[in-house]
């Protein structure tokens, strides 16, 4: 019996969480979805051309419109300097598309506090800057050169099929004269349903470690790993040990921040949630996908890089905003046993849930449900993502759709559009 009352503790802890921030999950990737229906894949990797600031700013811009997994951004960076975007580029692309979202910055600010939602948004581009002179000054041409024969191997590692549709709308016309047709609603369900698909694994395992976390480890643990006697070591320490729990949790996206908040009422720094948060991008199993992507030697030397980036980045969140006053006082952060009830939560719930189910609809209505069978496929295969509800008619018009989309058109099912 207490086992199964531990386990019921820590399921509560987990519903209670998922509760808080369902709402927000819904809108964020509503909004990211709007913005890649109208952004057209080839229109990125043209932004993306070499590694100038001017482009490594667009790369930012387009990643953190660009919501993904971190499965999906590491597939996407890859295909998308396979196509010509320069190697930093297409990591700083990958870095905000799963540390400048929406969706987290929201996420953050109910489970732990707005601080740290102002914080991921400061620290994220001081990382992108760090990785991008440490790439200019350490990275040789010739690793990079090596890094690309490697990546046109195509070897598949995971979340290849979701990283190469386009599922952009292909009408010409305004932003909101695209975004309010047919073909935009359809774009708008496919890109949401898909980027749920993509990232809901990372988001059910974060809670439920979270849970387990919350539920069953002492506090008087966390407070001795964290150095919490000495505030001036547990504020140097934190940077360095918050990326290797996130290592080793195999937590990544915005699976980690319910994890997140876990260790800062556990009493590890400001600085050291913001590194923790960060270091989603060198798990054991991305790392694993950097070493057949880019071969061994850039594998190491990105770890390297963005360990070193993401704890230098903690450490300046970590002293700029204790100068400035606005780190939290209290470790309160919401990950308790909270019932439902009739507040703003529950509201924005209701709300957001029959959004989703209409997009939910439409998705499948409109033949999406070809396109969750093919998220794992395999890469540089774009060809095989022209989903007509029709594809068993005339070959005719297989072979138009195929070549349409072969040549960047939408990875839409005619019957949707």
């Amino acid at each position: 019996m207490a086992v199964l009352a531990a386990i019921g503790h820590a399921l509560a802890v987990a519903g209670s969480m998922t509760w808080q921030i369902t709402w927000s999950l819904i809108l964020g990737f509503t909004l990211s979805a709007i913005v890649q229906a109208v952004v057209r894949r080839q229109t990125i990797t043209r932004m993306l051309g070499d590694d100038r600031p001017a482009a490594l700013a667009k790369a930012t811009g387009l990643g953190a419109a660009s919501s993904s997994c971190s499965y999906a951004a590491v597939a996407l960076a890859r295909s998308l300097f396979r196509k010509g975007a320069g190697f930093t580029s297409a990591m700083v692309f990958e870095i905000a598309s799963t540390n400048l979202v929406i969706e987290m910055g929201i996420i953050l600010a109910l489970l732990i506090s707005w601080q740290f939602t102002l914080a991921e948004f400061v620290g994220g581009p001081i990382m992108i800057v760090l990785v991008a002179v440490a790439f200019r000054v350490f990275v040789r041409q010739r690793l990079i050169e090596a890094a690309r024969r490697q990546a046109d191997r195509g070897v598949a590692g995971s979340m290849e099929g979701h990283a190469a549709m386009d599922m952009s709308i292909a009408a010409g016309g305004s932003f909101w004269r695209r975004l309010g047709s047919r073909q935009g609603y359809t774009s708008v369900s496919h890109i949401f349903v898909m980027e749920w698909a993509a990232v809901i694994r990372d988001v059910v395992i974060g809670l439920l470690v979270a849970g387990a976390v919350a539920a069953w480890v002492p506090s008087s643990f966390w407070q001795h790993l964290f150095l919490t006697d000495e505030p001036l070591a547990a504020k140097l320490w934190g940077p360095l040990i918050g990326p290797v729990i996130s290592v080793l949790s195999f937590v990544c996206s915005i699976g980690n921040v319910p994890l997140a908040a876990v260790l800062w009422n556990g009493g590890i720094s400001f600085g050291g949630v913001v590194s923790f948060i960060f270091a989603d991008l060198i798990i054991i199993p991305i790392l694993l996908i950097y070493r057949k992507y880019y071969g061994t030697k850039m594998a190491l030397t990105i770890l390297g890089i963005f360990y070193a980036a993401m704890v230098i980045a903690g450490y300046i969140v970590e002293f700029a905003f204790g100068a400035l006053g606005l780190v939290p006082a209290t470790r309160n952060a919401n990950v308790g046993e909270t019932g439902l009830q009739w507040n703003y939560t529950t509201y924005l719930n209701i709300v957001f849930l029959l959004l989703a189910a209409a997009l939910l609809v439409r998705f499948f209505r409109s033949g999406g449900g070809a396109m969750l069978r093919m998220m794992g496929g395999g890469p540089g295969e774009p060809g095989r993502h022209a989903h007509d509800p029709d594809a068993h008619g005339p070959q005719g018009r297989e072979g138009h759709d195929r070549r349409r989309h072969e040549h960047g058109g939408s990875a839409l099912p005619a019957g949707g559009r």
